[in-house]
């Protein structure tokens, strides 16, 4: 209720006693109870950091109480012990109660120990009850509709340091998780030679159990993601104050590559990560997938026609493209032929900026991009700018570029 109601007189001594138990209008008691549920969430995020298995049992409904929620209480607590922590808060941004209970939406936010420079924020949607003695506990503690699945919902997490790299697996061994360390720590250096040190040159990743359980932490459907072996996370318009991406492992897609493939995709997600600052609505998929494809390949060796076989095909029946892709040609449609060409096609485009204006020339042309902030003129500004060229001109200069390296 937006505010209190006016109380005829003879109404005056039961309103009073209905405030002590439920509040005038709502708005008393309402107010007291979400102070006290700030409190106990402190009290809550304090025992995660101080690994206080009691005292956050003591934030929990009992048993009974919590009957048909999702379980929360022992599992979970030992399921975040392997998490390395540096912050954990949580920030109330709804609440609603109805007597002895009531549901309420929470910013939690957390840092991993010497790896996120600000807060990760998980948007939970929570379950409380109020006991005999008054305090109030949760019942439920689960990702709200805005929200994803966290990685130690799914099952206890095992952290594994490299050396610039942390791998958080859920149900892998030490050693299954210390292979995908060494390839991120020799990613890490790769893509910094590439795109320079202006970034973190650190990188969190993530490995599920299974493809179900990488699209629950994606708030995904799993058959988008049937084929893909790695993802990289973040917020839109990061900035260089923003936390590493984390870079979440497709563990059914990434088990059929060889050594070549998964070290490509480790260095590919690993360029997203380093790149972010300067990835926006401004940037066209061609370039920030083309980019990290670019510097996944990047002194391997392999030839175009080694790597760009569907285009080639493509380009063998006459089909060659009249432009670079669109961002629609890279969605998880389920067609892989189609989804290749795009990612092939951004590559070369890349490559040939690389080629014919030179390496330096790259990273500035994407830089430029970005700092347009919208998409509107940002590729024709930075095309004019860096690569003193129009979008007419590029094209065809890249379909030229297509055919030279494919027909």
């Amino acid at each position: 209720m937006a505010g209190r109601r006016r109380a005829f007189p003879g109404a005056a001594g039961i309103c009073l006693a209905l405030t002590l138990l439920v509040g005038c209008g709502g708005t008393a008691a309402s107010d007291s109870a979400r102070a006290d549920v700030e409190r106990m969430l402190d009290r809550r995020a304090t025992a995660v950091l101080e690994r206080n298995e009691a005292a956050y049992r003591s934030t929990e409904a009992p048993t009974a109480a919590a009957a048909g929620q999702r379980a929360t209480g022992a599992a979970e607590f030992t399921n975040l012990r392997g998490l390395p922590l540096a912050a954990w808060s949580y920030d109330l941004t709804g609440f609603q109660r109805s007597g002895d209970r009531a549901t309420a939406e929470a910013a939690l936010r957390y840092r991993i120990r010497g790896y996120d420079k600000a807060p990760v924020t998980a948007a939970r949607a929570l379950t409380l009850v109020r006991d005999d003695d008054g305090a109030w506990r949760v019942a439920a503690d689960e990702p709200s509709e805005k929200g994803t699945e966290q990685l130690w919902e799914q099952g206890r997490i095992l952290a594994v340091r490299g050396e610039r790299s942390l791998v958080l697996g859920v149900g892998w061994s030490a050693a299954a998780l210390r292979e995908y360390a060494g390839l991120a720590d020799r990613a890490v250096p790769a893509v910094t030679e590439a795109w320079g040190e202006d970034w973190a040159r650190r990188v969190v990743v993530l490995v599920p159990e299974s493809l179900e359980e990488m699209a629950g932490l994606l708030g995904a459907r799993a058959s988008g993601y049937r084929g893909i072996a790695a993802v990289t996370t973040g917020e839109a318009g990061g900035s260089v104050k923003a936390p590493a991406d984390r870079i979440i492992v497709n563990p059914d897609a990434y088990a059929v590559l060889g050594d070549f493939g998964r070290q490509v995709v480790l260095t590919h997600e690993t360029t997203h990560v380093a790149t972010r600052a300067h990835t926006n609505a401004a940037t066209p998929l061609w370039l920030s997938e083309g980019y990290a494809d670019w510097v996944g390949y990047r002194g391997t060796g392999r030839t175009a026609p080694e790597l760009a076989t569907e285009l080639q095909r493509a380009v063998a029946e006459g089909q060659l493209p009249a432009a670079l892709p669109e961002d629609a040609d890279f969605g998880f449609s389920g067609d892989s032929g189609r989804l290749a060409q795009a990612y092939q096609g951004g590559w070369l485009a890349c490559r040939m900026i690389a080629d014919h204006w030179g390496e330096v020339r790259l990273d500035e042309f994407y830089r430029a991009v970005g700092e347009h902030g919208k998409r509107a003129g940002a590729v024709e500004g930075a095309l004019k700018e860096v690569l003193g060229t129009t979008a007419e001109e590029f094209t065809a200069q890249w379909r030229e570029y297509v055919r030279d390296q494919l027909g």
